[in-house]
C-alpha cells in the first residue's frame, strides 16, 4: 500500500456555488499503473478511509479477490473527511484558522468531482472496475453518470439513486445529538464529541437490525437487571468513533448523504439512470435497514442492461463491509459473464434514449 497526496491548487467550485481555494485528497495505491493494468476504483462509505486494504481487508490484497498481482487497486479518502484530505479542520486559506463550521456544503457530485480531478492527474483514461457501497455507492453511480465513457463496469451495494426521507431522518436525529452537545457551539477539534458518540450510537441500530444484536448482545442470564451487552456496545461504538473521527467531519458527510439525488438538474432520476454506459451490478441486502433491496432493485431495474443480486446477511447495511465471502462470489460469476469482444461486437446493446 502506497499513501500519496493530490494538491489541486486551483479554485473548486462547489456545487452549492460557493468554492473552496484548492483542495487536497489523500489516496492510496496497490499494484502498479501500467497501460495494461487492470484499474479498480474503490470509493468508501461514511467514515470510511483510503486505505481500502483496511476497512475491506477481506477483498483486497495479496491472494483476495482485489489482487495487487493483477490489479491497480486506488481509493481515495473523499473530499470533506478527515483521513488527509481536505475537511472541515483544515486550514481555510482566506482566515488562516480551521474552518470548522464555515466548511461550504459538498454534495456526492463535488466528492467525484473531486475524484476526477485526481484521475486525470494519474493519467487514468479508463477505469476497469468502479466499486462502492453506502455513499461509496453513491459516488460509483454519479461518476457513471458523469463520465458515461470512463468506467467499464460498475459494481454498487447497499446504495440508492436517491437519499430517502427514512435515511434523511436518521442522519437529522444524529446531528440533533451533536447540536445537543454544549460543546457543539466551541472553535475546536473536540467540540461536539459527547454528541457524536450518541449519534454514532443511533447509526449503529440503523446499520445492523433486531437480528444482529439479538444473536451478539444476547442477555447473560435470566437475572439479569443492568449492564446490559446492548447498551455497553453502544457506548464501545460511540468512543471508538471519537478516536478517530470528529464532530465537524461526521455533520458535513451526513449532509452530503442527505443531498444525494442523481436526477438533480437532469430532468428526472429515470433520465440520470439511464445515462449510464457500464456494465452494471447492483447489489442489496436482505436485512438492510438503512438502505432496503428495494433501493437497488430500483437501480437495477433503470439503469440500461443492470444485473440485480441479492446477499443474505444477518448484519444488515453493514453486511457490504463483512460479507466478502457471498460477494466475491457474485462479482467473480458476474465478471465471468462478461460478453467477448467478438460477441459485443455481434450483439447490439439497446439502450434508452
Amino acid at each position: 500500500m502506497n499513501l500519496q497526496y493530490f494538491d489541486y491548487k486551483y479554485s473548486f467550485p462547489l456545487e452549492s456555488g460557493a468554492n473552496l481555494a484548492g483542495f487536497r485528497l489523500a489516496y492510496t495505491t496497490y499494484g502498479t499503473l501500467t497501460e495494461q493494468a487492470s484499474v479498480v476504483w474503490i470509493c468508501h462509505a461514511l467514515t470510511g478511509n483510503a486505505d481500502a486494504g483496511d476497512w475491506w481487508s477481506g477483498m483486497i490484497g495479496t491472494g483476495k479477490f482485489y489482487d495487487p498481482a493483477h490489479h491497480f487497486i486506488i481509493c481515495a479518502n473523499v473530499l470533506g473527511s478527515c483521513y488527509g484530505s481536505t475537511g472541515p479542520l483544515s486550514v481555510n486559506p482566506g482566515t488562516g484558522q480551521p474552518y470548522y463550521h464555515d466548511f461550504p456544503a459538498i454534495t456526492v457530485r463535488d466528492m467525484v468531482g473531486a475524484l476526477d480531478l485526481l484521475r486525470q492527474e494519474l493519467g487514468i483514461e479508463t477505469i476497469d472496475t468502479c466499486v462502492g457501497g453506502s455513499l461509496g455507492g453513491e459516488q460509483a453511480i454519479e461518476w457513471a453518470i458523469m463520465q458515461p465513457d470512463l468506467i467499464k463496469n460498475l459494481i454498487v451495494v447497499a446504495t440508492s439513486a436517491v437519499a430517502s426521507p427514512w435515511c434523511i431522518a436518521f442522519n437529522e436525529a444524529q446531528r440533533m445529538a451533536i447540536e445537543a452537545d454544549p460543546t457543539w457551539s466551541e472553535r475546536n477539534k473536540d467540540a461536539g464529541a459527547a454528541g457524536m458518540k450518541a449519534a454514532r450510537a443511533m447509526a449503529m441500530i440503523s446499520y445492523r437490525n433486531y437480528d444482529t444484536y439479538g444473536f451478539t448482545q444476547a442477555l447473560d442470564n435470566n437475572e439479569q437487571t443492568d449492564n446490559f451487552k446492548a447498551a455497553g456496545y453502544q457506548r464501545y461504538q460511540g468512543e471508538k468513533l471519537v478516536e478517530r473521527f470528529n464532530a465537524f467531519t461526521y455533520w458535513v458527510l451526513s449532509k452530503v448523504m442527505d443531498s444525494h439525488n442523481v436526477g438533480r438538474n437532469r430532468g428526472s432520476i429515470l433520465n440520470a439512470l439511464g445515462r449510464i454506459k457500464a456494465r452494471t451490478l447492483v447489489v442489496g441486502i436482505r436485512s438492510d435497514l438503512l438502505f432496503p433491496p428495494s433501493e437497488q432493485q430500483f437501480l437495477a431495474r433503470h439503469i440500461p442492461d443492470a444485473t440485480y443480486e441479492e446477499i443474505d446477511s444477518l448484519y444488515g447495511h453493514d453486511g457490504f463491509l463483512i460479507e466478502f465471502r457471498p460477494l466475491g462470489s457474485i462479482i467473480r460469476q458476474w465478471m465471468a459473464s462478461r460478453p467477448t469482444v467478438e460477441q459485443a461486437e455481434m450483439v447490439p446493446v439497446k439502450r434508452d434514449a
